[in-house]
């Protein structure tokens, strides 16, 4: 008897690390043909409370992707007037690899900014855009006398930054082989300030992410190829780099996928570096600096390309996701105390996949996360989608804030406290390497978990403690005055 249960714990075992994380729902995925695409972002963009992936084209269409029913469809014609085939939406003309969403005129509607490369390094042809949804589709860039401030320089990844804290975003470009940019706009005129505010360095530019790193204003971090990285806290509006000072330059190191994540479970943000063909970094802050609590298998080399933190199967730990280039993808779980530990993938692995980009966003309603990866580059490849092997949401709970205009809160951080640990969260502004993930906290909870309080700190450093919350549900929060 002794025997025949060792004999059944073993296979036990063994059917339980055989069994798969993901669930392969690319079949969803209407009229999914192979093409050429890179970043991938999430917004509502026609504002009917449904999220979008959009998808850019590199010389392809950019696609608007919700599920309509029980597809995941493009509904570009269906949200935007206008040409769609050779329109500033599809732009199937240009070569479109970063994108983000947000609020840059106050408006309380997300507009996209697209970053167009069609060389390497230095300077381009074809200039980028900042849609506005507000009546069809308009290129602000091509409004008035803004041309003056288009970006003719190759560049990488896009990131909103609520520099003021007043619910309007500035965005910044990393641009490779040419000045960064950062961009606001008032009364319809863009500008880009990033040279009175001392960041307009030229470097390699590729990931960067804002939101509550330092202070309690947002800040930003730049993961840079071929030159150190840059960590600038905001003072008032004003940014000084601290990436030295706080060891996170990583210098001999390629910055690509890129993401703010509490590891510790904790209530604080750590940095997530995905370097290319290099060491990956799972930066945790102390007092004055940052300790990388990377494993050896964590911290193993791959060609990454992005780098997502969030808890895809709703167990109360959060995954981080690997999306390789060429490479079998890979992910971890976060345990109490920091602890990495390698999870199995079969149907996500895609050991042949040109991945480029991914994102994130529970885009049926569900309460279980969505992951859509898009590939390129060397070849035309579908779309995969994928969601957690699981009968149901489980328990969860996610927090969407709002500006006081009705915007998401890009930035913001969302702070759940239970009886098993204090959870922060941001409100992804984009674009740890071409992408951008939905403007949600979503929680997880664990077996026995009961939820204490959740807070918001918004991006002018106020916080917002919410009352008893209802568990399934997402809890919209608009920020007061």
């Amino acid at each position: 008897m002794k025997e025949m249960l060792t004999l059944l714990a073993v296979s036990m075992a063994a059917s339980a690390a055989c069994a798969d994380f993901f669930v392969d729902d690319s079949h969803l995925i209407e009229g999914n043909g192979p093409r050429l695409s890179y970043g991938v972002a999430v917004t509502d963009l026609d504002g009917n409370n449904v999220p979008e992936f959009i998808v850019t084209g590199f010389g392809y269409p950019n696609l608007a992707l919700e599920f309509t029913g029980t597809r995941l469809s493009d509904v570009t014609s269906d949200v935007i007037s206008g040409n769609l085939a050779g329109g500033l939406f599809s732009d199937a003309e240009r070569k479109t690899i970063g994108v983000s969403a947000c609020d840059v005129d106050g408006d309380g509607r997300e507009e996209i900014y697209f970053l167009n490369t069609d060389s390497y390094s230095g300077e381009k042809l074809l200039a980028d855009r900042l849609l506005d949804f507000d009546s069809g589709v308009t290129d602000l860039f091509e409004q008035g006398d803004n041309w003056v401030s288009l970006n003719l320089t190759a560049g990488r990844s896009v990131a909103c930054v609520d520099r003021e804290g007043d619910g309007t975003y500035g965005i910044y470009v990393s641009n490779y082989g040419g000045p960064s940019r950062f961009y606001e706009v008032s009364g319809g005129e863009i500008e880009d300030i990033s040279t009175k505010l001392g960041i307009d360095r030229t470097t390699g530019g590729r990931a960067v992410v804002s939101g509550h790193i330092l202070g309690s204003r947002n800040d930003m971090f730049a993961a840079n190829e071929q030159g150190p990285s840059f960590l600038y806290q905001n003072f008032d509006g004003r940014f000084v780099d601290r990436a030295v000072e706080y060891g996170v330059d990583d210098a001999r190191q390629n910055g690509r996928g890129t993401a703010l994540a509490d590891i510790l479970y904790d209530g604080r943000l750590g940095i997530i570096i995905g370097n290319w063909n290099g060491y990956h970094r799972a930066y945790v802050p102390a007092r004055h600096s940052f300790l990388d609590y990377a494993t050896e298998a964590f911290r193993e080399p791959s060609l990454v390309r992005t780098v997502i933190s969030a808890d895809f199967d709703n167990d109360g730990f959060d995954e981080i996701f690997f999306n390789n280039i060429g490479q079998p993808n890979r992910m971890f779980r976060v345990r109490d105390g920091g602890v990495l530990e390698p999870v199995a993938l079969s149907a996500a692995l895609e050991a042949d996949g040109l991945g480029t980009g991914a994102a994130v966003a529970d885009m049926d309603g569900d309460g279980v996360l969505d992951l859509l990866v898009a590939h390129g580059e060397s070849a035309p490849q579908p779309l995969s989608l994928f969601r957690a092997a699981i009968d149901g949401p489980g328990r969860y709970l996610r927090i969407a804030p709002l500006t006081g205009q009705g915007a998401p809160a890009r930035g913001a951080t969302v702070i759940l406290e239970t009886d098993m640990r204090v959870h922060a969260k941001t409100i992804d502004a984009g674009s740890g390497y071409l992408c951008q993930m939905e403007p949600v906290a979503h929680y997880g909870l664990r077996d026995g978990e009961t939820v204490k309080s959740v807070k918001v700190r918004w991006t002018d450093g106020t916080e917002t403690g919410l009352g008893e919350m209802a568990e399934n549900k997402t809890h919209i929060i608009r920020k007061d005055g």
